[in-house]
């Protein structure tokens, strides 16, 4: 009976340690995953607050440092630190003959002194130029392409929520000969290519005069769209027909159960909708691209297409703007962060 125990809490304890060791990796897999998915971001911010001549260069630092400079005899002069005699020497190269330099004295030019430069290290500081922010956005139209965006975002937003809302109620609640059949052909646009449809489309809006206004990429928003009236109609599937029944004998319409009923209890999923098609549509290049010609209409995509043509030499203005124009994302994502995990839940759950 004693080593029946004996080898039971053997066995508990070696579970315990295999859980444990299998917690740990997973950790240090998920670190290692986090590690790699912000690097490209944290090479953005940090080259955002270094000097021109710093941002492109192989190996990148991480670190914003500039190199210490002085004016010697009308030139930009680098400093070192070299041995001299044994004794490490604070010094400025003013002229460089192969792989011999002309060391001075930045406090004395009197004295001077021949070394060998590969002995010498270059001294850097670190250095914070936030100056590049404000370049950055004053060097093209910035905040017009914001309020452009912004206003894209607003009313494709609202027209998403009010079209999807009614026509994933229709689906949901009512009850009619073909309606199946209806949300099959709804759902088979989801695997039809929006390339397909461009040319046609481009047409109808150029017929219409509405090219090279916001009027194209803001209209179709009122007609719905199949990925959010399923995922609405899916939601609203799950809430009890006992509460529709009970608005019925208060009084209440088909509109007034959408209203009092069905809207309150569907709130989670119309908030992951808005997150989700808010960030969509500020981030949206290939639309604006189409139809939008005058700078005037712009939005932030297109503006740091055209920033990255005018300055892709000057990449710690294109990361600053970059950093700038991804600020709302990052916002609405830590803000609504919960919202986003239960979009991901009542998308790939509810049914």
């Amino acid at each position: 009976m004693r080593q029946t125990l004996v080898l039971g809490r053997v066995n508990l304890r070696g579970v315990r340690f295999q859980s444990i060791l299998l917690r740990t990796i997973i950790v240090l897999l998920l670190a290692v995953g986090a590690v790699l998915v912000l690097m490209p971001m944290a090479w953005m911010l940090s080259t955002s607050l270094k000097e021109e001549g710093a941002a492109g260069q192989m190996p990148p630092q991480w670190i914003p440092m500039d190199q210490l400079t002085v004016q010697i005899e009308g030139r930009t002069c680098y400093i070192y630190d070299i041995p001299v005699d044994g004794v490490v020497r604070r010094l400025a190269l003013l002229q460089k003959k192969g792989a011999t330099g002309t060391f001075v004295n930045p406090d004395n030019l009197e004295e001077r002194y021949q070394l060998p430069v590969d002995k010498g290290r270059r001294v850097s500081v670190v250095r914070l130029h936030w100056e590049n922010y404000p370049k950055a956005l004053t060097s093209v139209p910035f905040g017009r392409y914001a309020l452009n965006s912004l206003r894209l975002v607003v009313i494709t937003t609202i027209g998403v929520l009010l079209s999807c809302t009614l026509v994933a109620y229709g689906f949901a609640r009512f009850r009619a000969r073909g309606l199946g059949a209806l949300f099959i052909v709804l759902l088979c646009t989801i695997m039809l290519p929006p390339q397909v449809t461009l040319i046609p489309t481009f047409v109808l809006f150029q017929k219409l005069k509405w090219y090279d206004t916001l009027l194209p990429l803001t209209v179709p928003a009122f007609f719905g769209n199949a990925w959010d009236i399923f995922l609405l109609r899916q939601y609203m599937m799950t809430i009890p027909l006992e509460l529709d029944d009970a608005a019925r004998i208060d009084g209440c319409g088909p509109l007034g159960i959408l209203w009092h009923v069905i809207v309150p209890q569907t709130m989670p999923a119309l908030a992951t909708v808005a997150i989700f098609h808010s960030l969509w549509s500020w981030n949206d290049f290939f639309g604006p691209l189409i139809y939008l010609k005058s700078q005037s209409n712009w939005t932030v995509a297109l503006g740091l297409q055209s920033f990255n043509a005018l300055y892709s030499r000057k990449l710690q203005l294109l990361m600053a703007a970059s950093t700038v124009m991804m600020m709302p994302c990052i916002l609405i994502f830590f803000s609504a962060q919960r919202l986003f995990i239960q979009g991901i839940v009542i998308s790939g759950v509810k049914g």
